[in-house]
C-alpha cells in the first residue's frame, strides 16, 4: 500500500467517497477532476504521473470512468471491501436522487414552467464546471509539445465524429514511438490514422447507431430483463457513459416499447444536473419500465462491471500502470482523452446555453469557479444558477 495513502476506517472511507457523491455535479470530466485535486494535488495519495496513468487504463475499460477511480481509490486504501464502500458512496447521493425524481416524474412530469426554468440555469453552470475540469486535467496531462499535438489531434478528431477508439489507439502508439524515438513509425501511425479517420467521417458503419422507429407500446419487461439490458450496457459503455445511450435506447425504445424517444431524453437530461455519472439516467428508464425494483435491477446491472473490472482486475491494472515500457502509451491516450473531452465540450457549450441570460449565466459561474477555490464551490454555483434561472428564464 501506498504509504501516502491515510490510515481510515470503513465508515470513514464510506463517509468520504460519500461526500464526492454529493459533490459529483457536471458530470465525468469535472467528477474526475474533484477526486484529482482532493486525493491527488492536494492530498497526494499517489502520483499525478501514476493518476494519469490509472485513469487511462480505465478510460479504454467499460464503465464510467469517475466511479471506477473512485472504487481503484477505495481499492488502495482497504482492499476490496474498501472498494465497494467507495464505489457505493459515490453512487448513492446520485441514485436517490433519481431515484426520487423517477417517482415523481411518473406522477406529475417535468414540464411545469418552473422546472424548466430552473433547468435552463443549472445547465449553464454544469458547462462551467466542465469548460473548468477541462483545464484542471489538462494542465497536468499534456507535459510536452508531442503531447499537446496528440491532444489537439483528438480535439479535432473528436469534432469531425471519428470513433473514439481510433483517436485513443492512435495516440497511444504515435507517442509511445515518438518517446522512443521511432519517428518513421510514429509517422506510419499518424498516416495510418489519417486514412482510418477519413473513412470513419464517411462511413455509416462507424456513426453512433441512428436511433429506430420505436415499437408500439409494448409489455411491461421483468425485472431480470431490466437487469440484463443493464449489464449490457455496462458492458457496452467505452468512452464514457454516451455511448451506452444507442444501446439502452435499443433495447428500451425500439425493442422493449416501455418507454418513449421523448421519455428517454427526459431521463438523460434529468442527469445531466444531478451529482452523479451520466449513467445513472439507466435509474430513470428502469423506474418506467419496472417501477421501484425495476430501477433497482437495472442499476444493478449496469454498476456490475465498474465494481468487477478493479475488483477482479486491481493488480493486473496496477503492473500495467507501472511497466515503464507502457507509460508512453498510456501518457498518449491520456492527451488523446483530453483532446476528445475538449471536443465534447463545445458540444456542451452549444446546446446548454440559453441565449444572452445563459450566456451570462455561465460567464459568472465560470469566474467564480476560477477565482474561489473551494469545496463550497460547487454546490453555490449550483444552487446559484438555479436560483438565477428561476429569475430569468420563468415565463
Amino acid at each position: 500500500m501506498d504509504a501516502r495513502i491515510p490510515h481510515s476506517t470503513y465508515g470513514a472511507l464510506f463517509l468520504r467517497f460519500l461526500r464526492f457523491g454529493f459533490l459529483a455535479w457536471g458530470g465525468p470530466v469535472a467528477q474526475i477532476a474533484m477526486i484529482k485535486k482532493d486525493l491527488v494535488e492536494e492530498e497526494r495519495w499517489i502520483s499525478v504521473e501514476r493518476f494519469n496513468r490509472a485513469l487511462a487504463v480505465y478510460q479504454v475499460l467499460p464503465g464510467p470512468e469517475a466511479h471506477e477511480l473512485c472504487v481503484y481509490f477505495g481499492m488502495l486504501a482497504r482492499g476490496r471491501l474498501g472498494a465497494i464502500l467507495a464505489g457505493l458512496g459515490f453512487m448513492l447521493p446520485g441514485f436517490v436522487l433519481m431515484f426520487a425524481l423517477s417517482g415523481w416524474y411518473v406522477a406529475f412530469g417535468i414540464r411545469s414552467p418552473v422546472f424548466t426554468a430552473v433547468f435552463l440555469g443549472l445547465q449553464s453552470a454544469v458547462v462551467a464546471l466542465i469548460v473548468r475540469a477541462v483545464h484542471r486535467i489538462g494542465r497536468h496531462a499534456l507535459a510536452s509539445r508531442w503531447l499537446w499535438g496528440i491532444a489537439a489531434t483528438g480535439f479535432v478528431a473528436g469534432l469531425l465524429g471519428v470513433h473514439f477508439a481510433l483517436t485513443l489507439a492512435f495516440a497511444g502508439l504515435a507517442h509511445f514511438f515518438l518517446r522512443t524515438r521511432r519517428l518513421p513509425v510514429a509517422a506510419a501511425c499518424g498516416a495510418l490514422f489519417l486514412a482510418a479517420a477519413v473513412a470513419s467521417v464517411l462511413s455509416l458503419q462507424l456513426e453512433a447507431p441512428v436511433p429506430g422507429t420505436p415499437t408500439p407500446p409494448g409489455p411491461l419487461p421483468s425485472h431480470a430483463a431490466l437487469l440484463g439490458c443493464g449489464f449490457k450496457s455496462g458492458m457496452l459503455t467505452f468512452g464514457g457513459a454516451y455511448t451506452a445511450i444507442p444501446f439502452l435506447q435499443h433495447d428500451a425504445v425500439v425493442v422493449g416499447g416501455w418507454i418513449t424517444n421523448d421519455r428517454f431524453l427526459d431521463g438523460i437530461a434529468l442527469s445531466g444536473v444531478l451529482p452523479a455519472p451520466l449513467i445513472i439516467f439507466s435509474t430513470f428508464v428502469g423506474y418506467l419500465g419496472g417501477g421501484p425494483l425495476g430501477a433497482l435491477a437495472i442499476t444493478l446491472g449496469v454498476f456490475l462491471p465498474a465494481f468487477g473490472f478493479t475488483l477482479i482486475g486491481h493488480d493486473l491494472f496496477e503492473r500495467i500502470t507501472r511497466n515503464e515500457k507502457l507509460h508512453g502509451f498510456l501518457d498518449g491516450v491520456m492527451a488523446g482523452v483530453v483532446g476528445l473531452i475538449a471536443a465534447t465540450t463545445v458540444g456542451l457549450l452549444r446546446a446548454g446555453i440559453s441565449g444572452l441570460p445563459g450566456l451570462g449565466l455561465f460567464a459568472g459561474a465560470l469566474l467564480v469557479l476560477y477565482r474561489w477555490d473551494s469545496r463550497a464551490a460547487v454546490p453555490v454555483v449550483i444552487l446559484g444558477t438555479g436560483a438565477m434561472g428561476l429569475g430569468l428564464f420563468l415565463r
